[in-house]
């Protein structure tokens, strides 16, 4: 195997078909390689046993399968697994795994860490020192795949690791076509979330795709003025344009969009916050996620009190709507929302 030449990891399936074509190859032959890529996981083209030597031989030498490497991997007591991913240059990024009754969801990665600063998140920290390929996007989930114990499957996809997925648009959309690809991993789009802090124009591109994934929203607060302070993003497209896109993102038939609310003690967790929220999302088919700060030295805020949470809670629950108040997973190995660094420095 070659470490150059096309990475069928990042490869759409008329790329591969493109490819056969170039080798003299029938368009069935792509589907085959396709599949072993993405359902059979394959890092080998020898493994590729209904193709002949010869078009095995001829594949090696102008393609390659890439993996990122397991540089680290840690347990939490509630089940939830950190994974540490060492990239082709040396990069590197974190995701997770996270067990829950019947599902097991594979939170990942698009960026090496984020320009955004969002106050309440350690990513940010980071700033960002490159946008992630769609091979590196997809190589996410066929590593933790690889890794899975006997009978894990994993069943849903969330966007939510390091980065801002719609500034790496292109490559994110790239990814989930081969991610959801009926020859490939076949994940369907109902079980794929794709969270942004407010990237109106991707927000406007990713409805525009017909990808059809879910779309969560991260808002955590309700006027201008809080969320310029802990969402710089609100500087260039304000909560009135976000929710404006918001309600033109097309949501099939009993789909929501879902609003995440980081909860901040004194700072947009009051029940005038809960009120405008209610106001605020007025005509939107939506769920909304409340969800505990994770407090860290380097974060300046605090987490509400539970007590205030619930009481933001009860308030959108009597304007009717749904309103959950996510569970911390992963606290102890810095695996819970926002959490997610690379703290060791490149030379």
């Amino acid at each position: 195997m070659t470490d150059s030449g096309v990475d069928l990891v990042g490869c759409l399936p008329g790329e591969v078909e493109a490819l056969m074509r170039e080798l003299g190859q029938p368009r069935y032959r792509a589907r085959q390689v396709f599949h072993w890529v993405h359902a059979r996981r394959v890092l080998d083209m020898e493994a590729m046993t209904n193709l002949s030597q010869a078009l095995r031989a001829a594949l090696a030498s102008r393609a390659r399968v890439s993996r990122p490497v397991v540089a680290q991997l840690q347990r939490s007591v509630d089940g939830t697994r950190k994974y540490l991913l060492r990239l082709v240059d040396g990069e590197e990024i974190e995701c997770v795994l996270i067990p829950d009754d019947d599902r097991l969801t594979a939170c990942i990665s698009t960026q090496v860490g984020c320009p955004l600063a969002c106050r309440f998140c350690l990513t940010g920290l980071m700033a960002l020192r490159r946008n992630l390929r769609a091979a590196e996007i997809v190589g996410q989930i066929l590593a933790l795949q690889d890794s899975l114990e006997r009978g894990e499957r994993i069943s849903n996809i969330v966007l939510m690791g390091m980065g801002e997925p719609l500034l790496n648009f292109p490559q994110v959309e790239r990814a989930l076509r081969i991610l959801c690809n009926d020859h490939g991993a076949s994940f369907s789009p109902r079980r794929v979330t794709l969270s942004t802090a407010g990237h109106v124009p991707g927000i406007r591109e990713l409805a525009a795709s017909g990808l059809n994934v879910n779309l969560a929203v991260s808002l955590s607060a309700t006027t201008d003025e809080v969320r310029d302070q802990i969402m710089p993003i609100n500087k260039r497209w304000p909560i009135s344009e976000l929710l404006q896109a918001c309600r033109g993102y097309p949501l099939p038939n009993r789909r929501r969009l879902t609003v995440e609310y980081v909860m901040l003690d004194r700072v947009n967790d009051s029940q005038q916050d809960a009120k405008r929220l209610v106001s605020l999302l007025r005509g939107i088919r939506c769920k909304i996620n409340l969800i505990p700060f994770n407090a860290a030295p380097d974060l300046p805020d605090r987490p509400s009190p539970r007590k205030q949470v619930e009481a933001f809670q009860q308030i959108l629950h009597d304007a009717g709507l749904t309103a959950t108040i996510r569970k911390s997973r992963g606290w102890d190995i810095s695996a819970a929302c926002g959490m997610l660094r690379v703290e060791k420095e490149k030379p």
